[in-house]
């Protein structure tokens, strides 16, 4: 069971993260194209990497669900390796979920013209939103390598 559990959690790291993290760092320098020289076919495009972003974060959820199931099942929930990044899963989740999705769909309101005009679409805003995807990357990556490496494991990796 601890094998099929490892695949499922692997396989859907894969699968959502990775959609996840191309199309929200594609994001920022789609939308300041668009506010440059606004076209039909360029906010078509914001509007499918902000979709794909929103949905790929839900399933995304599925990864922590089938990372706890496995590290259950190996006996692991208490190791110091996994607890931080457990951790460094929730800020990605939370600099994403109410960081990244939300600026998203505000520049996109704002590029569509249905925005509040909370937001401007210029370079601040644009390189905020990198930012916070670099940030988003950059948690996701560090989980990555606390998977391989897993330190004091028994693996001998």
């Amino acid at each position: 069971m601890t094998k099929f559990l490892l695949t499922v959690h692997v396989l859907v790291a894969i699968v959502a993260i990775g959609p996840v993290t191309v199309a929200a760092s594609m994001f920022p320098a789609a939308a300041r194209r668009v506010a440059a020289a606004p076209d039909a076919e360029g906010l078509a495009t914001v509007r499918v990497l902000h979709r794909v972003s929103y949905v790929y974060a839900g399933v995304g959820l599925a990864v922590p669900l089938a990372g706890l199931a496995t590290a259950r099942s190996m006996h692991v929930l208490g190791s110091p390796w996994l607890i931080t990044s457990i951790v460094l899963t929730a800020a990605a989740a939370i600099v994403l979920g109410l960081l990244i999705l939300p600026s998203q769909e505000a520049v996109l309101d704002t590029l569509a013209g249905t925005g509040t005009g909370r937001v401007t679409v210029d370079r601040a805003t644009t390189a905020r939103l990198a930012m916070l995807t670099g940030v988003f990357n950059l948690l996701w990556a560090t989980v990555t390598v606390l998977m391989i490496v897993r330190p004091g494991s028994t693996t001998g990796a």
